[in-house]
């Protein structure tokens, strides 16, 4: 087994390289506007380190967010792109649940969360590191205080609201080593992550404007 993973749903431009047993190669940059500029370098660097080349993956792992349109598209679509060129599975991995295991917590419950922008926040919450006990969700951070109220938190989202999220724990952004540690394991019990299907969870910023004045010629 050869997993490569990414993830780009958040500020982190993260890949790793896991070989069933343990993460052999890893990079993470944290970079919010550049997601399509450093995901392949990072692809290479990690593969050059570990000494391999492309075509020794079996398996890609993508993290599905949920996540801002734009940077989530670009790993996604970058695996689908290397499960077609290598013929390989790809496989989805909520970017939340890769924080949840990688979150220096030693027994639930507690809440993950990220920054959505606009003042709020993708959350869920989970029982331990391995079992999310709701489904992600965006909301502002005051209308979930009374749902998360006690609860440790993981994430960037939870440092941007202390009001909210007042006790906050390692790791600030997901790493793809987490997601790729959780994969093989699921894997290894026999369970086969799903295909990437992103989780959005609302419209892209950018709308085509309703009234808009027709500049051609009649």
């Amino acid at each position: 087994m050869l997993l490569l993973a990414l993830d780009t749903a958040t500020p982190a431009v993260t890949v790793a390289l896991h070989d069933g047993t343990d993460v052999i190669a890893s990079s993470s940059q944290v970079d919010a506007r550049r997601h399509g500029e450093l995901l392949l370098p990072a692809v290479d660097r990690v593969l050059t380190e570990a000494g391999l080349k492309l075509e020794a993956v079996t398996g890609i792992v993508v993290g599905t967010g949920p996540g801002p349109y734009t940077g989530l598209r670009v790993g996604l679509m970058t695996a689908d792109t290397f499960g077609l060129a290598l013929g390989v599975p790809v496989y989805g991995v909520c970017t939340l649940d890769g924080l949840a295991y990688a979150a220096d917590i030693e027994k639930g419950p507690f809440v993950v969360a990220t920054d959505a922008r606009r003042k709020e926040v993708y959350w869920a919450t989970y029982a331990d590191s391995r079992t999310r006990l709701t489904d992600p969700a965006v909301d502002r951070p005051a209308d979930i205080a009374e749902r998360v109220a006690g609860l440790p938190a993981v994430g960037a989202g939870a440092l941007l609201y202390p009001d909210t999220f007042p006790s906050v724990h390692e790791p600030e952004h997901v790493s793809a080593a987490a997601l790729a540690a959780l994969a093989a394991e699921r894997l290894a019990a026999g369970v086969e992550p799903p295909a990437p299907r992103p989780l959005y969870l609302r419209r892209p910023d950018a709308q085509v404007p309703k009234n808009y004045k027709v500049v051609t010629p009649k």
